[in-house]
């Protein structure tokens, strides 16, 4: 096959994994900056361009579209399935995962278990607010925040009161959250790919941080799940429409609730973690599920 991997650095780890696993079991791979791509839309004849040329006759593409390319990233897996080329994750499913609140109201929607939530952008009773999620600790999120970024820990209502007015002062969208203290700052990341769990990790905080990133020091084991917590990562993969997802679940004493569902996971913390060869997966469900003119799932709604 000749495959695309729409991804905006070749040597990042996850790159890597996937164009060493593609050729090694014989398939042709391309990597596409989806930045440099330019479209051509007119009926019955859309066309990428990319560095001077069209580009035609893959079977397969394979995006790897971060945060804050969303936007356009999305727009070029779209071109490619207008094309009629087989794509892992749709750009519908990738725009779901991206907002935040949006996946969480697909999520609710199928009454997957989440922590209580509130959304916001300027209330005008932040104390109403508060008592949504039950008052303090709570966490407080920007919508456009990744890797533990824009995410806020606060301990007393009045600490929650101050962090959510320099949010409405930044003019921004921002989600609060009942904090799950029983989860003593761990999550597990459960990857999933084509409606089965292949790995999961579990990730705890280092002392004195209550996220669990990786990229914030965070430490990683190998995770035993429960029946519970596969459905759950597999419900709301497939609620968002992903063949292929990150689905972060912490446990409480409600059952396991989904914090966050990532449309491109990193493959170098569930690799290095568990010892296991997702990229060689991935790259097999490809083989399986690419087809001309098929694209990729759409089971999710909304």
């Amino acid at each position: 096959m000749k495959i695309a991997l729409l991804s905006r650095d070749r040597t990042l780890y996850s790159s890597r994994r996937l164009i060493e696993a593609a050729q090694a079991r014989g398939h042709q791979v391309e990597v596409i900056d989806v930045l440099r791509c330019y479209m051509s839309i007119q009926p019955h004849a859309p066309e990428i361009h990319y560095r001077g040329r069209k580009l035609a006759g893959f079977d397969a593409v394979i995006p790897r579209i971060g945060a804050s390319v969303t936007f356009y990233g999305a727009a070029v897996v779209r071109q490619f399935e207008m094309m009629g080329v087989y794509c892992l994750n749709e750009s519908i499913a990738i725009t779901r995962a991206r907002d935040k609140l949006r996946c969480l109201q697909l999520l609710s929607r199928k009454g997957i278990g989440l922590p209580v939530t509130g959304f916001a952008h300027s209330p005008d009773d932040t104390q109403d607010l508060i008592k949504l999620v039950g008052g303090a600790p709570m966490v407080i999120k920007l919508i456009e925040g990744t890797q533990g970024k824009g995410v806020v820990l606060a301990e007393t209502d009045k600490a929650a009161g101050s962090v959510i007015e320099a949010f409405r002062d930044l003019d921004a969208y921002f989600l609060v959250q009942d904090f799950i203290e029983e989860a003593k700052g761990s999550d597990i990341r459960c990857f999933v790919i084509g409606g089965k769990v292949v790995a999961a990790m579990q990730r705890t905080a280092r002392d004195g941080e209550f996220r669990s990133n990786l990229h914030r020091g965070g430490t990683a084991m190998e995770a035993r799940i429960t029946r519970a917590e596969r459905q759950t990562a597999v419900r709301a993969a497939s609620a968002l429409g992903l063949n292929v997802a990150g689905v972060d679940i912490i446990r409480s004493k409600q059952g396991p609730l989904v914090l966050e569902v990532n449309s491109s996971p990193g493959l170098e913390g569930i690799e290095g973690t568990t010892g296991k060869d997702i990229a060689s997966q991935i790259v097999q469900f490809v083989e399986k599920h690419a087809k001309p003119g098929k694209t990729g799932s759409t089971k999710g709604s909304g």
